[in-house]
């Protein structure tokens, strides 16, 4: 057996092997990168510019966005220059360090996720005590709490996940370094440090999702007590778009991690690792900003200042 330390590097799985197709693959994957880049930069510059924006909801959705952007640069770059070079390698610390970024990154978005929806029902069902209750210690101590408990497990995962031996071919199934590919090429015959990390990280998300759940059933139960449809439609606009973005995430991950591992390379692994690692940096930004008036008119404003500014 070679142990894993012996490995220099690793072969990530492309998406075609037509030359043609990886092209259209690089052009589409480059469209993607620079849109999501574009959203998730402008939401960061305008939540800091506009006075008007620095309320908690939107240090939250700051954060969700610098996120959402470390997010997608730690796993599409890679996969656009390999299919530029048309090569498939990854260096083994290149490997470990993607592995990192992603769980790190992926575990602080639930967080932040989690504690978006505490700020909605504060908000909501508390709104006479929300100035004393989501002050800024307590949105940055709950964005600290994010990053640490994302940084715990990335640690978890890189450091069990690495601790095992690799043997036989380096070709991982998937476009970036990810845990169940990873698992594929071990040939450990127990796999109880990531079995453990996993359990970690499994029972995490359940307790992010709990308390989300149970922070939307006060909301809701709140909103179905408001008179007038128009405030009911109002509060549930704000609430929605959450709730997508939290099932979507949770859902794909869950799937990525828990299913069986399969010996067999699958479209459908990578498909759904697109999902959770991918669309959520694109479409965060659309469903949280489609429906806000006070980024609009941010965008606005910016926008009409620029305007004067530069001769045409």
């Amino acid at each position: 057996m070679m142990n894993q330390t012996l490995l220099m590097e690793f072969s990530l799985m492309g998406f075609t092997e037509s030359q043609m197709l990886l092209r259209l693959h690089t052009v589409v994957f480059s469209l993607i990168y620079l849109v999501a880049m574009m959203e998730n930069l402008i939401i960061i510059l305008l939540t800091v510019l506009d006075q008007r924006l620095h309320s908690p909801m939107y240090f939250f959705l700051r954060h969700l966005s610098f996120v959402d952007l470390c997010l997608i640069s730690a796993t599409l770059p890679k996969s656009i220059f390999n299919s530029i070079t048309f090569s498939d390698f990854i260096s083994f610390l290149g490997c470990v360090l993607q592995l990192f970024c992603v769980v790190l990154l992926s575990g602080s978005e639930i967080g932040i996720l989690t504690a978006m929806s505490y700020d909605r029902y504060i908000a909501i069902c508390h709104l006479l005590h929300y100035e004393g209750v989501m002050s800024k210690g307590v949105c940055v101590q709950l964005m600290t709490i994010s990053w640490l408990n994302g940084g715990v497990l990335g640690i978890l995962y890189s450091s069990g996940t690495f601790s095992l031996n690799f043997c036989g071919s380096t070709k991982i199934h998937q476009f970036f370094c990810d845990v169940p590919a990873l698992l594929k090429l071990s040939c450990s015959k127990e796999y109880a440090t990531i079995n453990v990390c996993v359990a970690i990280g499994v029972c995490y998300a359940f307790s992010c999702l709990v308390c989300i759940v149970i922070s939307y059933v006060y909301i809701f139960t709140t909103v179905l007590k408001i008179p007038t449809r128009q405030k009911q439609s109002r509060a549930f606009s704000t609430c929605l778009p959450h709730l997508i973005v939290v099932s979507a995430f949770l859902l794909t991950g869950a799937i990525a991690y828990l299913k069986p591992v399969s010996d067999e390379p699958s479209l459908l692994d990578l498909f759904v690792s697109v999902f959770y690692s991918v669309v959520p940096p694109t479409l965060n930004p659309v469903i949280y900003c489609l429906r806000s008036k006070d980024i609009k008119s941010a965008l606005g404003k910016i926008l009409s200042k620029v305007k004067k500014e530069i001769p045409f």
